[in-house]
């Protein structure tokens, strides 16, 4: 699929450490605060793959965001090789996130009207990059994710498979020492996920650049070095793949029917539960009926979290 033998001498920026020390951070919505992150200490080491699993509203996507410098913490530290990111100037700020970070997301983020080609020198064109250098790269790239005959072709003429190549080569154009990836095969089939994993691990092992990635996937996670679990805003532990307890238990058609039909479950106790936060604030209903039934409702939904993280790694 890829044509690295050709183009490693595309990447000279070597992986970075990064270490996250005592960080919280809180969100204010009027008098209403969540607390996405609460003491989150963790250690990557450079040029390492690290899987972020937990379960939605742990605290993933924060840390990523964060680590990436497009938001800050209330307190702690986030140091990327040697360097407190939330402290930098906005000045160095910018350049850091230019230069020394590439962002992979579930969703693509391509420009619609761009082609494949266009989408990848974006990054260059605001790091001031010359246009000949940018356009070879570009297409250097395009060859390591396997599209350089689809350069011409818009996203909307890509698969899915096709556009997230297109993100990751977008995520490479500036040679980042740190990748960071957000779900980014929560829109792809089980086949194109593992080509999309197949990719991540050939570019690390390759480049010795740091990636951070946030899944769901037990492959994903499988395929890191080392694979950190996020509850409640703290990571609470951290393992290699060969001490995660075997998960494929079930046969695949069976497994996988397992976690839609526990998914189902979930999404219809979390529209139960928002049912009943509505008929309360109505005043459809008593404060002790709300409680007993939003105990009862939440107990379940937990019952649900757990067997279902016995097969995906919410």
């Amino acid at each position: 699929m890829s044509g690295f033998s050709n183009v490693i001498h595309l990447f000279s920026k070597p992986g970075v450490d990064v270490k996250a020390k005592g960080v919280v951070k809180i969100y204010k919505t009027g008098a209403i605060e969540v607390v996405a992150l609460r003491n989150l200490t963790i250690s990557i080491d450079a040029g390492e793959m690290r899987a972020i699993v937990g379960a939605s509203g742990s605290g993933k996507t924060t840390f990523l965001n964060l680590v990436g410098g497009i938001d800050f913490p209330n307190a702690g530290e986030i140091i990327v090789g040697g360097v407190n990111v939330p402290k930098l100037p906005m000045k160095q700020l910018v350049e850091y996130r230019r230069t020394m970070v590439g962002f992979v997301f579930q969703f693509f983020n391509l420009i619609p009207t761009l082609t494949a080609l266009e989408n990848v020198e974006l990054p260059m064109i605001i790091a001031n990059k010359y246009k000949n250098e940018r356009r070879d790269r570009a297409m250097k790239l395009l060859e390591l994710v396997g599209l350089s005959e689809r350069a011409k072709h818009k996203p909307g003429e890509l698969s899915g498979g096709e556009q997230q190549r297109v993100a990751i080569a977008t995520a490479l154009a500036n040679d980042p020492a740190l990748i960071l990836a957000d779900e980014p095969t929560g829109e792809l089939d089980t086949k194109t996920s593992r080509e999309i994993v197949k990719l991540f691990k050939e570019i690390v092992g390759k480049t010795g650049k740091t990636m951070i990635i946030v899944t769901h996937d037990v492959s994903i996670a499988m395929a890191a070095d080392r694979i950190s679990r996020i509850q409640d805003g703290e990571i609470i532990s951290t393992i290699t793949p060969a001490e995660l307890a075997p998960l494929e238990v079930h046969p695949e058609a069976g497994r996988e029917q397992i976690i839609t039909n526990l998914k189902q479950q979930l999404q219809m106790i979390m529209e139960e539960i928002e049912k009943l936060d509505r008929d309360y604030k109505a005043g459809k209903i008593d404060t002790d009926t709300f409680t007993s039934r939003y105990m009862e409702l939440r107990k379940r939904r937990d019952e649900i979290e757990r067997e279902l993280s016995k097969y995906t790694l919410i």
